[in-house]
């Protein structure tokens, strides 16, 4: 494809275009989870619905503190759809070094899980100064003071689905998608801030070049707080429509039954 001919597309629009070029095939599983690229496109509009709901406006930070669960990217796609900006935190950080990264991007919401390897996020924040973190949202498991995803989807039924292709219409390919901190190890962690139009080029490119397709089967390992783990991993797949199987935690024994048991 010429430099001329090619098309910037947006979060959204890609995401519709997989459901409409890949419909009933399987998009991720789960564990017992498992959504059809139709699924997801569902619960993508389905979780933008709450997002507005919740008084999300175009530029307004959302951050992911959780592993690897299929609610991660419906979180993600969700926010992204009507202008939402993606800012996951990394699950090996303390208290003081996530809630550094939620006051530097001014995330106002605030999505993990009730524990993760003996971890509770929402504990690890409770002394922490973050006025402008108006909300925390469960993925799965709960804490005091929050609210389950559960109910934050239910908050969207007021809103209407036109909306939500309100919103995505109006967004463009130079708008940002997400905001990646550095790893702080010569100093405090930094923002990178960078787009739909150029993530998705980016990522179209290589998973072209892997030879990521349709009919493959992608154990994603790697976390989808790292760019390799969400936009080498989950974002590739939805582009190339493959199959996402997200990996929770680590397992050498469990990864080599699964990588023989689902074909990858």
């Amino acid at each position: 494809m010429s430099v001329d001919s090619y098309q910037a597309r947006t979060l959204p629009q890609v995401v519709a275009e997989a459901a409409a070029d890949y419909g009933d095939r399987i998009a991720i599983s789960d564990g017992e989870v498992n959504l059809s690229y139709k699924d997801l496109e569902a619960a993508r509009v389905q979780a933008a619905r709450a997002f507005i709901a919740a008084g999300l406006e175009k530029g307004d930070r959302i951050a992911i503190w959780a592993p690897n669960i299929y609610q991660w990217i419906i979180a993600a796609i969700g926010a992204q759809s009507v202008g939402g900006v993606l800012v996951p935190l990394n699950t090996r950080m303390k208290g003081a070094e996530a809630a550094y990264i939620l006051q530097a991007s001014g995330a106002k919401l605030l999505f993990t899980v009730g524990e993760f390897l003996g971890v509770s996020y929402a504990e690890l924040l409770r002394d922490q100064d973050l006025p402008g973190l108006e909300q925390t949202v469960m993925l799965s498991g709960e804490a005091d003071g929050t609210v389950s995803w559960d109910a934050f989807v239910a908050g969207g039924e007021s809103v209407a689905v036109e909306e939500v292709e309100r919103r995505g219409a109006e967004l463009t390919p130079e708008d940002t998608l997400d905001i990646l901190f550095t790893s702080g190890t010569t100093g405090k962690p930094k923002g990178v801030v960078t787009s739909h139009g150029q993530n998705i080029r980016t990522f179209e490119t290589w998973s072209a070049t892997v030879g990521l397709r349709s009919d493959d089967n992608y154990l994603i390992i790697n976390p989808f707080f790292h760019s390799f783990g969400y936009k080498a991993g989950w974002l590739a797949s939805i582009i190339r429509g493959a199959r996402m199987l997200p990996v929770k935690s680590f397992d050498l024994d469990e990864v080599l039954e699964q990588i023989a048991r689902e074909r990858v």
